[in-house]
């Protein structure tokens, strides 16, 4: 008997210990489920094929022997940003990578919870996109309507969790990455706080604007996800101190002051909410009202925060791109960027860090009136796929700051955000709403997440069923 594939991973977790499933089964399922929509969601760079079937059979072992683990024997995927030992990290590139000798810190956590890493979701190339395309492996397609991204830069990761491939998977964010595709695709997303998930075999990614975290179809799942992931490598900058999500999305919220904000941000761009994400984020406002909150429209003032990203996320893209055995072979937006982050690195970006703790402190004291504030994850629906071919960096970054303009702030700040799924479009495609509170608040985001799901119960909504291709090459 195996479980029902949008199963997530506490149902994982009960039929494994019940006795009721194998691991070796559900790593099967997920594998057949990969293999059969590759050709339509392409959600893989790398899939484990053997290597993951070998670590099931070891987890069903060692479950017989009565051991037990947070996530013994579980399927998960991760972005094909984080090392996984013998594969390698192409992070959306083309080229001939060489496969990583180590575990990331993550990843080895991950498995120290016994979770059977079963492959690396795609990303565009170096992350830098909120669409999941590239040549070096084509295009990552929504499950909920295949002509649309899920979003970027972790996109596989939430494809993947969307169509039901596998119960939870790890992304990324820099800039919204996690939080958007979640946005796109119907999901939980968390940015967890800088340095709660490592960034190991890296110390500060992205200049500190990059972290690790969560997808999934429901709170208690990225809880889970977010518990066995959590602990910096020694070498890391950043230790905050232990929380559990876990224990927080089985708690009460209690009556929370709730701040909507509609505007993005940064206005430069005349962005402005779709009205159909404007709605669904209202309805949302609505929803948390109800549940006895104190909502009311508030803005926070973010200053020229927007000096402060530029810089590091250029020199972040630049460092990269560096490390690259050909970077010929990157895409010419790429390329520029990096030129860009050359150009910015040293004096420019080391003032732009040299801001952050005024910039904590304003944006902080927005919290000592409120405890939560709620904002569009994205401005757009979900793009067409597609719909950024060929054009100009310029013209790339300017459709990006329309489309998604809310995010990228709080990996300034490095303080944690949660999407939530806020509802779909008349024509059936995901938005989402952005949770977001003050240094090291993820506690109390999914804890209001939870109330906001048990009321909504978002997870019961499952996208139709992807077609199907034929056989594909299966890699390691």
């Amino acid at each position: 008997m195996s479980t029902d594939e949008f199963g997530g991973l506490a149902e994982h977790i009960r039929a494994l210990a019940a006795g009721e499933t194998t691991s070796e089964a559900l790593v099967m399922g997920v594998l057949t489920r990969i293999q059969a929509t590759q050709g339509t969601i392409n959600a893989f760079r790398t899939v484990r094929f053997e290597r993951s079937l070998e670590e099931a059979r070891d987890a069903d072992r060692r479950l017989l022997a009565g051991e037990r683990l947070p996530l013994l024997g579980v399927p998960i995927a991760v972005k094909d940003d984080t090392d996984v030992a013998g594969t390698p990290t192409y992070f959306g590139c083309a080229g001939d990578i060489p496969e990583a000798t180590a575990d990331g810190e993550a990843v080895r956590r991950l498995r120290a919870a016994g979770a059977v890493v079963v492959g690396k979701t795609n990303s565009c190339e170096l992350g830098q996109w909120p669409f999941t395309e590239g040549p070096a492996f084509g295009a990552t397609r929504n499950p909920w309507s295949t002509g649309h991204t899920p979003g970027g830069s972790s996109g596989g990761s939430a494809a993947a969790v969307a169509a039901g491939l596998v119960p939870a998977a790890l992304g990324s964010d820099g800039a919204g990455s996690i939080r958007i595709p979640a946005a796109w695709t119907h999901l939980v997303g968390i940015k967890p706080q800088r340095g709660r998930v490592s960034v190991h075999p890296y110390t500060d990614c992205f200049q500190g604007l990059t972290v690790n975290g969560p997808l999934a179809r429901t709170v208690a799942d990225a809880a889970l996800l977010l518990d066995a992931a959590s602990g910096a490598h020694p070498d890391e900058p950043y230790h905050p101190d232990a929380i559990d999500a876990s224990a927080a999305a089985r708690r009460d919220p209690g009556r929370l002051r709730i701040a909507l904000a509609l505007r993005p941000p940064l206005t430069l761009t005349g962005a402005r909410p779709h009205p159909e994400v404007r709605r669904a984020v209202t309805d949302l406002a609505e929803t948390l009202a109800r549940l006895g909150h104190q909502v009311e429209e508030a803005r926070p003032r973010y200053g020229l925060i927007g000096l402060s990203f530029l810089p590091r996320a250029a020199t972040g893209i630049a460092e990269y791109a560096d490390r690259h055995p050909d970077p010929s072979l990157l895409d010419a937006r790429t390329r520029s960027s990096t030129r860009s982050g050359h150009r910015l690195g040293g004096r420019a970006v080391r003032a732009a860090r040299a801001r952050e703790a005024a910039q904590h402190r304003r944006i902080g004291g927005f919290f000592d009136h409120y405890d939560v504030l709620l904002t569009p994850s994205t401005a757009t629906p979900p793009p067409r796929v597609g719909a950024f071919d060929g054009l100009s960096a310029q013209r790339t970054d300017v459709g990006i700051a329309a489309a998604c303009p809310y995010a990228w702030p709080w990996n300034v700040l490095g303080w944690p955000g949660v999407n939530v799924p806020a509802g779909f479009t008349h024509d059936g495609l995901p938005v989402g709403a952005q949770l977001l509170g003050p240094e090291a608040g993820e506690e109390r985001l999914i804890s209001l997440a939870a109330q906001l799901e048990a009321e909504l119960r978002w997870h019961e909504k499952r996208p139709p069923t992807p077609a199907t291709s034929e056989s594909v090459p299966m890699g390691q």
